[in-house]
């Protein structure tokens, strides 16, 4: 059998060699200055480009990844109060059924700091949506 290593750089060097001979010469190229043409003052160019582009416009896609952002959120939300039912579970086990005082308040802590998370990303939530809701 033949060496793997071998086998590799061999099918590398082919890759190499197909690339090189279907790329086109290289043509020398002019550096382009934001598409201005050449004969206009810099103020006005400067102008031009601000109009083009106002900043309350939205690119195309920005309602596409602001969903997907809102959908990543809510099932940040979702996991969240999955947490909180899950330390209240392990709560009462501690505190009730293996009667260990000692790491209620721990616990307690981390039940109130799970629901302060909660709380807050469900709001972000909220006020994402509408933003969202304004896209569309």
């Amino acid at each position: 059998m033949s060496d793997p290593r071998n086998v590799a750089h061999a099918k590398k060097v082919t890759q190499e060699k197909h690339h090189h001979e279907a790329k086109p010469a290289a043509k020398p190229r002019k550096k382009k200055t934001a598409d201005v043409p050449q004969n206009q003052p810099a103020e006005i160019a400067s102008t031009r480009a601000n109009t083009e582009a106002p900043k309350g416009e939205h690119q195309p896609g920005d309602l596409e990844k602001s969903l997907a952002v809102l959908s990543k959120l809510k099932d940040l939300e979702f996991h969240s109060r999955a947490n909180i039912e899950t330390l209240a579970q392990l709560s009462l086990t501690i505190e009730e059924e293996l009667k260990q005082r000692e790491f209620s308040e721990a616990i307690g802590a981390l039940y109130s700091a799970q629901d302060g998370f909660h709380s807050k990303i469900a709001a972000f939530i909220e006020t994402y949506q509408s933003k969202c809701d304004t896209l569309q």
